[in-house]
């Protein structure tokens, strides 16, 4: 039998693989220079009082690889300005072939092969309470950071590996469709905890159904009493309550749910008990779902024209989430699984469902004459059980049900922003 690696080893390994090339951060590093060198040169060119840095994992040298990268450059202006004035200026200084995005503040994207540099407007605040926007507090957590990493190098490693696990864990990120953990949110963990060994052990050890894990990094509280007693309460929603080291008024995982924790708490056992470098490599959902289920598996694709990203993935999970409830009437749903495709800008929604032999359709009480009517109208075969009117129907194979449904639930399937619903 082979010899397990240990997880040292395993980790070791793992660092030299997510670390991006040294030729990748220097491209990076030219094109991020000639992106801010052209805004500040348009900026003091139309006379507007703004400043830029870059941010983001770029600046904070926390990147892990991929096969494109982001990079967030922000422009601060130094101004108390509203949001409609700062989509002006931002559209006097930025480059013809930046795109447009909205947002809680429309940003713009340039894209290249290797990266995509986001260039986002903030406000130039002195205190993080003077924040009208998450964006605006990203100076802070940038300087943050970085001075930590400064003091203790050996962070910016365990915060790649915390990043790469739980990229392939399917819980990095705080967008609503997916519930997991930001970007700072995993750095603050590091820096709680000093390792990713040490963060996940506490992981597996907490009970989040009893007692929350609740950090205060910089001790803004006088204890975790005081934080649950003083904190707004739907900050303290999350299993992971972590206060902003920046605001002491943020939960920087306030969107962590419990769903995805409990998804990383089972990874983080499942490693802990038998490490291995395949609990770092990002797996295929649809190919993994398929070489389970075989020839069972139905694959729709959900569209929409709503901009790509979290509005268009939080939009299209929630649909799914209807569909699977409508077809679970219909069919005895074994699997289920939603992948939002940002490139396509589709939802892919797996599922394996077993045609039920008899549908049964709750009607109202027989008191209620006229509805028991109306009922009778729309049913033929009713039973009346302990004085309420039930349905009991045939049911229909997948595809009828599919086409009964886009017919009969057109204005629903319209207003939650669904374009098309195809088999594939």
């Amino acid at each position: 039998m082979v010899k397990k690696k240990n997880i040292n080893q395993i980790l070791k390994e793992q660092v030299s693989k997510i670390i991006p090339s040294q030729e990748e951060l220097i491209t990076l590093q030219a094109k991020t220079k000639e992106i801010t060198r052209v805004l500040e040169e348009n900026l003091k060119k139309k006379k507007i009082k703004a400043d830029v840095f870059v941010g983001g994992s770029f600046a904070k040298d926390t990147l892990i690889k991929k096969n494109k990268y982001d990079v967030d450059i922000f422009v601060r202006f130094v101004d108390n300005l509203d949001d409609s004035k700062i989509s002006t200026l931002m559209n006097k200084i930025i480059a013809r072939d930046a795109v447009r995005l909205h947002g809680s503040r429309d940003y713009f994207v340039i894209h290249s092969a290797l990266a995509d540099f986001e260039i986002i407007p903030v406000l130039k605040i002195k205190n993080p309470g003077e924040a009208k926007n998450i964006t605006d507090l990203s100076y802070f957590h940038v300087s943050y950071v970085k001075n930590k990493i400064k003091k203790n190098p050996k962070l910016a490693n365990e915060i790649r590996l915390a990043k790469a696990f739980a990229h392939s864990q399917d819980c990095y990120g705080a967008e609503s469709y997916i519930n997991g953990f930001s970007g700072y949110g995993v750095e603050l963990l590091m820096i709680s905890y000093g390792s990713f060994i040490k963060f996940i052990e506490a992981v597996v050890k907490n009970d989040a159904g009893k007692q929350k894990i609740i950090l205060d990094p910089e001790k803004l509280f006088k204890n975790k009493e005081a934080i649950m007693q003083q904190m707004n309460e739907s900050k303290l929603l999350s299993p992971i309550v972590l206060i902003d080291p920046t605001f002491k008024e943020r939960n920087a995982l306030a969107a962590l749910s419990m769903a995805t924790f409990e998804k990383f708490k089972t990874a983080c056992s499942r490693f802990l008990k038998n490490p291995s470098v395949q609990f770092f490599i990002t797996k295929n959902k649809e190919a993994e779902f398929s070489k389970k289920y075989d020839k069972n598996m139905i694959t729709l694709e959900f569209s929409t024209e709503k901009q790509a990203g979290d509005i268009a993935g939080t939009k299209l999970k929630k649909f799914s989430g209807f569909f699977l409830r409508e077809a679970s009437r219909y069919f005895n749903i074994k699997a289920s699984e939603f992948i939002y495709d940002e490139p396509k800008n589709a939802g892919r929604f797996l599922l394996v469902a077993e045609q039920k032999k008899e549908i049964i359709f709750p009607g109202p009480p027989i008191e209620m004459k006229d509805r028991v009517r109306e009922f009778k109208k729309e049913h033929k075969n009713i039973k009346i059980i302990k004085g309420k009117a039930f349905a009991y129907e045939k049911s229909v194979g997948f595809e009828v049900f599919l086409n009964n449904f886009e017919n009969e639930k057109s204005g629903v399937i319209t207003s939650m922003d669904v374009e098309e619903i195809k088999r594939l």
